[in-house]
């Protein structure tokens, strides 16, 4: 049986459709959808519907043999998996954002040195802003990261951005650029091994669709 651990919202629908064309039957996803673990006896497949936080934990400890997850929680949570195949949709950007007048008042970035930034992603931030030889203290938040700079908590934000509406919305304005992100295919190493003769035809196949170019999005 292999597993496969797929993320809940708005990259579920994309991964099923790759699986689809993939030649993996996902028509079982297709009833409750209150159901967490669905399982394709006909095809020896089980899917499991989680958290996209998540995945990267079922993997790395084997309850999962393959997951779907963003670049950005890969990097964030640095777990001990395998990471196979670009998927090439769910496209954001890491970037430093803060209040658009701020910005305006003193744009280098250097001037907020052993400032506060608030993020999601502490790693991400922490190691960006080592790069840049500054020393920030880090804030994690859970949410609404861009209330931060606007109450004071603190002087800029790190967040992933697909479209930048929401900065624009709260008057703040993306002053760095750390990386960009997609989702990939990853798989357990230990599964990796073990399954290699059943996984890499399924990786095979969906580097073939990607290479098309197609849209799933």
């Amino acid at each position: 049986m292999l597993t496969i651990a797929l993320p809940k919202g708005k990259l579920f629908d994309p991964g099923i459709k790759i699986l689809d064309q993939a030649g993996l039957a996902t028509r079982v996803l297709k009833g409750d959808s209150r159901k967490l673990v669905f399982t394709d006896e006909e095809n020896q497949v089980r899917y499991m519907i989680c958290r996209p936080t998540d995945i990267p934990t079922f993997v790395e400890y084997g309850a999962a043999d393959l997951g779907m997850v963003g670049k950005d929680t890969i990097v964030e949570q640095e777990k001990d998996i395998c990471e196979l195949v670009d998927l090439k949709f769910g496209y954001c950007r890491f970037v430093v954002a803060m209040p658009k007048d701020r910005y305006e008042e003193n744009p280098d970035l250097i001037n907020y040195n052993y400032g506060r930034v608030a993020t999601k992603f502490p790693k991400v931030a922490a190691d960006f802003f080592k790069q840049q030889g500054m020393q920030m203290e880090i804030i994690k938040l859970h949410g609404n990261v861009e209330l931060a700079p606007l109450v004071g908590l603190s002087e800029m934000i790190v967040d992933i951005v697909s479209t930048g509406k929401t900065l624009k919305e709260n008057n703040l304005v993306p002053v760095g650029e750390i990386f960009h992100a997609t989702a990939r295919l990853v798989a357990n190493r230990a599964s990796h091994r073990m399954q290699f003769r059943r996984i890499q035809p399924l990786v095979e196949k969906i580097k073939e669709i990607m290479a098309k170019g197609e849209s799933f999005e």
